[in-house]
């Protein structure tokens, strides 16, 4: 299969060179200097890809294995906004409204407090129940899922707080998939948002074990600073999972194509995926101002992804942003973006989970490159 995005130079798509090649250097420092062992950056703009780099390795032991451009980097929580676009398809669909409490269509997600969720809370973070998770066995048992996600129990009631659901939300809204659709939520989004994007064997809720020798694997700090293995994602069972909020597998041009389609209203290589006023809808800010309690600060929540704003910080899409620019990261490790107002999405994938405040940091300067590329008037 083709990928969806005719390939082009910065130069031709109006991007400075210098700023990129300066984002380049800083990668290649940040390898050298132990933080992570690879990364992958893509650029895109109005529908076709301007830059894809790799840099470093895919897997340090046992035995060093550089990174390819086909390599598949762990998204963490930018899978998040994959799991909320097939619920925006849904909307689109008809099969909901964004209005809707969850239980209306998830008979007993009302236990416990929680009947008057509505489907807009849940994608915002202001559920109410941030910390609750699921466990390992309800990876593949989906009625077990089922029951552990009506059976969430409130810390704050719905909608007076933002407060960053890092697995808990989006457990529901697979939960919610599923029972729309009587169809494995990994399987929907392979069905109707991967395939028609033209990015199968690019991106993956939920990776065959058969692609699984793609995946790099991911790394922390050890005890003297240097990257070590994790043990928690670097296996079959958790790549084959798909977690809804956190388990998705991608290449930095797949996710690249995928904000390109957002930042281009939907249609990507003549494919309309969503139409534009949905897209406008489920990235504008539906929090406002207020401060995401885990975050410290606003976050400018839509249905999925986060926009830049005018407030002096946001994290990871770059100081130098346009306010209308929207994305989601992935902890400690990657971010990945479009600028509507000129019509660039930018991917950066990494193998290594940093804490913060360094991986805040570099993610302002990362993105501000990218930011510092961009020539309006082309």
């Amino acid at each position: 299969m083709n990928f969806p995005l005719a390939s082009s130079t910065p130069s031709a798509m109006g991007l400075a060179q210098e700023p990129l090649d300066r984002l380049a250097r800083m990668i290649e420092g940040h390898i050298r200097d132990g933080r992570y062992p690879g990364a992958q950056i893509a650029l895109a703009r109005r529908g076709k890809l301007a830059l894809v780099r790799t840099f470093g390795d895919a897997a340090l032991a046992p035995s060093r294995q550089p990174a390819a451009d086909d390599t598949l980097w762990l998204l963490y929580s930018n899978t998040k906004v994959i799991t909320a676009c097939a619920v925006w398809l849904l909307v689109e669909r008809g099969a909901l409204r964004f209005t809707d409490t969850v239980a209306e269509h998830v008979p007993g997600f009302e236990a416990n407090g929680k009947g008057a969720i509505t489907l807009i809370q849940l994608l915002t973070h202001q559920g109410g129940f941030p910390n609750a998770d699921v466990p390992r066995e309800a990876w593949e048992d989906h009625e077990l899922l089922r029951r552990v996600v009506c059976n969430f129990t409130l810390e704050f009631t719905p909608g007076t707080r933002v407060h960053y659901h890092g697995r808990a939300a989006h457990w529901a809204a697979a939960v919610l998939i599923e029972a729309l659709t009587r169809q494995d939520y990994r399987a929907f989004i392979r069905d109707n948002v991967v395939g028609p994007l033209g990015l199968a064997g690019e991106l993956f809720v939920g990776l065959p074990e058969v692609e699984g020798k793609r995946a790099a694997d991911m790394h922390e700090p050890g005890a003297d600073g240097r990257p070590v293995k994790r043990a928690e994602e670097n296996n079959a069972a958790f790549r084959a999972a798909g977690t809804p909020g956190g388990g998705g597998y991608a290449t930095a041009r797949a996710m690249a194509a995928f904000y390109q389609m957002l930042a281009g209203n939907g249609t990507l290589n003549g494919v309309r995926l969503l139409s534009p006023r949905l897209v406008q809808y489920v990235t504008r800010n539906h929090t406002g101002e207020m401060v995401d309690a885990y975050m410290g600060m606003p976050m400018h929540r839509g249905l999925g992804p986060h926009s830049r704003g005018v407030t002096p910080t946001i994290r990871g899409l770059g100081s130098l942003a346009s306010p209308r620019t929207f994305g989601h990261g992935g902890v400690g490790s990657s971010y990945c973006w479009a600028d509507p107002d000129s019509g660039v999405s930018f991917a950066y994938l990494t193998n290594g989970r940093l804490p913060d405040p360094w991986h805040s940091q570099r993610m302002d300067v990362v993105s501000n490159c990218v930011h510092s590329a961009i020539n309006l008037e082309a």
